[in-house]
């Protein structure tokens, strides 16, 4: 089946309340996908973030992100007034994220709904903490007892808590207890209002492809309350850290510092811990895109205490038992298999047998020194390509910043000739659309035309990243016919919205 869709993160969108979240907002950006003949929407992890406001950083890998509760559902809900949503500073710039504003009152305002909720009188309340009790409950004790040591990590806390003494896990389960309740409310309603806007995107024929980090991070209530899982030392430090090698785009490497998996014990678990993480991820998106695929095949280990990614070396991964494993057991799902970078032989062989959809990404094609796997006439049907990705700069900014060299070469390939800026984003938009590939995913910014102020990451970087919004009403009636024309043109359309051909 061809069919295409959009990438916008929910921080993305616009709203009221300085950041993107569940809200009206969001309802109608699936109208609009709905218009422009979409059938997928693509998102970044749900997961509450952590320093840096990094979706792939996170409190936990089963929670969702406090930030994105919708605060009208709350007032609806008679758990808080208009006046005081109104009453907080969520930052006033419409385009961009203030996170320390969000940071200081998104909590404040959610700690006043909780209070008037009376959420414990509530049934459904209770079967959603029991339900979820194998992650929520390690989840909520660990954000409370973070919170009472200044919000350190966990292994900087007291000894007894930090190794999980049974007496000392009591202790401060009983201490928390109305703390660990108000974390249970922000969990209970992110769930309820990620599943009704889930289901109305559904309704509208529209698939959500989410997307799982293949690593947690190290401050997490995963790494907490599962040391087993992990390199660890018998202190809980690591004792090797994930990242890549150095390459072309990083002289040094890149050190993402996430905890590497003992994959020995998951193998003696037969992967226990990951199906139930797979199968949480199944129940809330449609289509799961997998993080950094290559490192199921090989990781890279980098020594715990390095201060760059130069030094490491690649150690085997789980290969395809972890997902023969999935199969069995959680059936056949649909996955979207992130093997970008150096492939080797084995990942390639991996990928294969899994028989998942692998993704390109335009701007890696047009190198002019060399013929490239990305460039869309060498592609199979079972992929998935994109203009560019969450860590890619728009193709406007992009092209900007090409050699003059690639830049004639692309400027070639999709005929550009001396067109203006505005014949671009829809020329590479034509070329993913024309491939073969099964599905197109363009991120948002590239239909708006945006340049490189609307970068949502550069990797390695700190302090102006997942920031970029977009405007209210940028994604118009004429964009969406636009878009909706395109993917007819190039026979994406679900199969029931098949127009009639013009005569």
């Amino acid at each position: 089946m061809r069919a295409s869709g959009v990438l916008l993160p929910i921080s993305g969108l616009p709203s009221a309340y300085g950041i993107g979240c569940f809200s009206k907002e969001a309802y109608e950006f699936v109208d609009k996908l709905k218009e422009a003949g979409q059938s997928f929407w693509q998102i970044l992890p749900l997961g509450p973030t952590s320093y840096g406001d990094s979706p792939y950083q996170s409190f936990s890998t089963f929670a969702g992100n406090p930030y994105f509760i919708d605060p009208e559902d709350l007032v609806k809900r008679g758990y808080i007034t208009k006046k005081q949503c109104d009453s907080y500073d969520f930052g006033d710039n419409e385009e961009y994220v203030d996170y320390a504003k969000i940071y200081g009152s998104r909590f404040l305002l959610l700690r006043q709904a909780w209070k008037n909720s009376e959420i414990a009188k509530e049934p459904e309340f209770r079967t959603f903490v029991k339900e979820n009790a194998h992650w929520l409950n390690d989840y909520a004790l660990y954000m409370a007892v973070k919170a009472s040591f200044g919000n350190v990590c966990w292994v900087e806390w007291d000894e007894d808590i930090k190794t999980r003494k049974p007496a000392a896990v009591k202790a401060y389960r009983e201490k928390f207890a109305e703390e660990i309740e108000f974390y249970q409310f922000q969990q209970y309603m992110f769930r309820l209002q990620w599943e009704k806007l889930k289901a109305y995107a559904n309704s509208r024929g529209i698939k959500i492809i989410g997307d799982i980090p293949i690593y947690v991070a190290f401050d997490s209530s995963d790494a907490w309350a599962n040391p087993q899982l992990f390199q660890f030392d018998k202190d809980c430090n690591p004792t090797a850290v994930a990242g890549c090698p150095p390459d072309a785009f990083s002289a040094t490497g890149q050190l993402w510092g996430n905890p590497l998996y003992d994959w020995d014990y998951h193998k003696k678990t037969g992967y226990e811990w990951w199906m139930k993480r797979l199968e949480s991820c199944f129940k809330m998106y449609d289509v799961v895109r997998i993080d950094h695929f290559r490192a199921f095949d090989e990781y890279y280990s980098i020594p715990a205490g390095m201060k760059t990614a130069e030094i490491g070396e690649w150690m085997p991964g789980p290969g395809y038992a972890l997902f023969e494993t999935m199969k069995k057991q959680l059936g056949e799902k649909e996955v979207i298999a992130e093997d970008l970078g150096f492939l080797t032989p084995s990942v390639i062989e991996l990928v294969k047998r899994t028989g998942y959809p692998g993704m390109k990404v335009l701007q890696f094609a047009f190198d002019s020194r060399e013929e490239s796997d990305y460039l869309p006439h060498n592609y199979d049907h079972n992929c998935v390509v994109y203009t560019g990705t969450h860590d890619n700069d728009t193709v406007l900014g992009w092209y900007e910043k090409l050699p003059k060299k690639d830049k004639s070469f692309c400027k070639r390939y999709l005929n550009l000739g001396s067109r203006p800026k505005e014949a671009l984003k829809w020329e590479f938009v034509r070329a993913a659309f024309a491939s073969v590939a099964d599905l197109a995913v363009i991120p948002i910014q590239d239909y708006l035309g945006l340049g490189s102020e609307a970068r949502i990451n550069t990797p390695s970087t700190l302090g102006d990243n997942w920031k970029w919004r977009m405007r209210k009403g940028a994604f118009t009636e004429e964009l969406a016919q636009k878009m909706r024309d395109m993917t007819k043109l190039y026979g994406r359309l679900h199969k029931e919205e098949k127009e009639p051909a013009a005569e």
